[in-house]
């Protein structure tokens, strides 16, 4: 479930079968446990629910979230990706929710 405000296009809530995500409070529970994401893997997080089910270039994701001077830093992006695998993903290698589009992108499985 994604959750919105009346004529708001960002996300405040993200409910899936093992990981809620209230983007007010910045507080994230995997499986019934507080998972505490830094700063930037938060910034990341609310990226992937406002383009949920999109698949998103990994340029537009670097330039959204670290800005346009980012375009490039495709190592700086897998190393972001596999750290918020390992705490939202039961499985981070083989995951359900954040997934590796090959040579397009990422994309974010979850709620229409």
């Amino acid at each position: 479930m994604l959750r919105r405000n009346a004529g708001d296009s960002e996300v405040q809530e993200l409910r899936l079968k093992d990981v809620e995500v209230n983007f007010q409070s910045r507080h994230v529970t995997v499986r019934g446990r507080k998972v505490h994401l830094t700063p930037k893997e938060f910034e990341l997080l609310q990226y992937f629910v406002n383009n949920a089910n999109k698949i998103v270039p990994h340029r537009e994701m670097l330039r959204a979230v670290w800005g346009p001077d980012y375009g490039n830093e495709f190592g700086h992006l897998r190393a972001y990706m596999k750290q918020l695998r390992e705490k939202i993903e039961l499985q981070p290698g083989k995951p359900k929710y954040l997934l590796t589009e090959p040579w397009a992108g990422y994309q974010l499985r979850g709620p229409e």
